[in-house]
């Protein structure tokens, strides 16, 4: 997938005019990138449109404007932008009560390794996970992860060919049973598969 260059973004003063309608067209958007694994815990698939919105929202909130500030965002954000041979996405673990999420975090260590997804018939895919920084400790996970799922030559076809897309987690504390996952979020994901990906 192409990265996002300063040529792609607006200036603080077109942002603002801008947001409004931009912002109404991304979140319409993020409901086909969000995935709900049990009561508690989702995965929100990241693509150029909702890490452009995060970019402008970040120098709209800091009003940066210089060069070099907004290359720093660039730099920090264009990673989680799929390659076109993987998706990435934000693991959330969501409780309202903070005592009760401080409980089921310290019963979750590992769970970012547990979550899976798989196409057709393929091989479960287990996330490569926190590759910016460890979120994990020996008392507990963190609420918030980051994971890369890589694809194999054969599950990009598989998708692109209307194949289910699974997922589930295989945690003890918090397991999730496969399931296909809807249609509409099945076609968001395999737009960001390139047929000719190659690792």
């Amino acid at each position: 997938m192409t990265q996002l260059s300063r040529a792609d973004l607006w200036s603080l003063e077109e942002y603002a005019e801008q947001r409004p309608d931009f912002r109404a067209r991304v979140m319409e958007h993020k409901k086909t990138r969000q995935l709900a694994l049990g009561e508690h815990a989702r995965l929100y698939f990241e693509d150029a449109l909702t890490i452009k919105y995060q970019i402008q929202e970040m120098l709209r909130i800091e009003k940066v404007f210089e060069a070099a500030g907004i290359a720093e965002e660039l730099d920090a954000y264009n990673p989680l932008i799929p390659d076109g041979h993987n998706w990435k996405a934000t693991f959330m673990i969501e409780y309202g009560d903070p005592e009760e999420r401080a409980r089921q975090l310290a019963k979750m260590i590992g769970i970012e390794d547990k979550v899976w997804l798989q196409v057709g018939n393929c091989e479960k895919v287990y996330p490569i996970a926190d590759e910016d920084l460890e979120r994990s400790n020996a008392t507990k996970t963190s609420s918030v992860h980051f994971m890369r799922f890589e694809l194999t030559p054969d599950m990009i076809t598989a998708a692109k060919n209307g194949e289910p897309i699974h997922a589930g987690i295989d945690h003890p504390a918090y397991p999730v049973e496969k399931f296909a996952i809807d249609s509409v979020i099945r076609d968001s994901l395999t737009a960001d598969l390139t047929a000719s990906a190659v690792h």
